[in-house]
């Protein structure tokens, strides 16, 4: 039997987005029958750690890389780690997002949109592009429930923009673009935080609440998202659900021009600079039938919920 360590951490300002990716590991890893542990803090995602417990996966803090055959890190805050698994007789496996989590690892994966070339550091074999992206068991089951589903007479928009506090002024500005493009709809706003609700025009209604178990329950019904370029986005492009997407940090530079490139998503700029065009944007989304349908088809044709299961098979193999 395969054991297996997941090495990741969650926090306000991390965001919860490394932990949903080592959740979708574990999921796969334990419907093959390895032996899974999961190190690390989940402070801020709560709700994703949860599924750990169903799975039987113990989650402790840290964790000696000793008596794992496979470790695999998800951490941008680690620095080179390749010698120290070896020594204690595992197998290194690195997930990284361009820049940010790199490191030399005997399989490296980085499931972005459009991965920049990368300098050899004397790493084993590489996974790179979407066709690895790690999806959740709920995001492959909520992607089956989409199927056939028809669209709302009141566009359904969902608002989810990082599990931060620090993005509430952003969500403000966003809520504020909806408004403006005088439509109607009904917006579910995941955030944490109090961001300044507008005032809704006729047929707009805003409901803010924090993120937490039932997004996925959001969108299978949702006709239109507000997102940022990172872990969610790629759920999004799973489910198929037609994304206006705004860059929150630097490290989502890639993933948002990539998404964009592929035709996978609508731009609306970064967190500190809103395209002028904003307005327009939403209200495309918001009105056209065509653009839904050729963003959904497109996303969910790209990113198809196999990732996980393409990485184990890596592993497998190295082993």
């Amino acid at each position: 039997m395969t054991r297996l360590v997941l090495r990741a951490d969650a926090s306000g300002t991390i965001g919860a987005g490394h932990v949903s990716r080592m959740v979708a590991y574990a999921e796969r890893a334990v419907a093959r029958g390895w032996e899974v542990a999961f190190s690390g803090f989940v402070d801020n995602a709560e709700w994703l750690a949860a599924r750990f417990g169903e799975l039987s996966v113990p989650v402790v803090p840290s964790a000696p890389f000793d008596g794992f055959d496979v470790v695999v890190v998800d951490h941008y805050g680690l620095g080179e780690l390749r010698e120290e698994v070896n020594r204690a007789g595992a197998l290194l496996v690195s997930v990284e997002d361009d820049v940010f989590g790199r490191r030399a690892a005997d399989l490296v994966v980085d499931c972005g949109f459009a991965p920049a070339p990368r300098p050899d550091d004397g790493s084993g074999e590489l996974l790179r592009g979407v066709a690895y992206a790690p999806m959740r068991d709920v995001v492959r089951a909520a992607r089956e429930k989409r199927h056939g589903r028809e669209e709302a007479v009141r566009p359904h928009v969902t608002v989810v923009l990082g599990g931060g506090t620090e993005w509430a002024s952003t969500v403000s500005a966003l809520l504020h673009a909806l408004r403006d493009t005088g439509l109607p709809f009904v917006a579910d706003v995941l955030v944490r935080g109090e961001p300044v609700v507008p005032k809704a025009l006729p047929g707009q209604e805003f409901r803010v609440q924090p993120p937490g178990p039932g997004l996925l329950d959001l969108l299978v019904e949702t006709d239109v998202a507000v997102s940022a370029a990172g872990v969610t986005l790629l759920e999004l492009c799973c489910l198929g659900v037609p994304t206006g997407v705004v860059k929150l940090v630097d490290n989502q530079e890639t993933g948002y021009r990539g998404a964009l490139g592929l035709g996978l998503a609508a731009g609306l700029g970064s967190a500190a600079a809103l395209d002028d065009d904003v307005v327009e944007t939403l209200r495309t989304l918001l009105s056209d039938a065509e653009t839904r349908r050729r963003f959904s088809e497109t996303a969910s044709s790209v990113v198809d919920g196999r990732g996980v299961d393409r990485v184990l098979d890596a592993i497998e193999r190295l082993g």
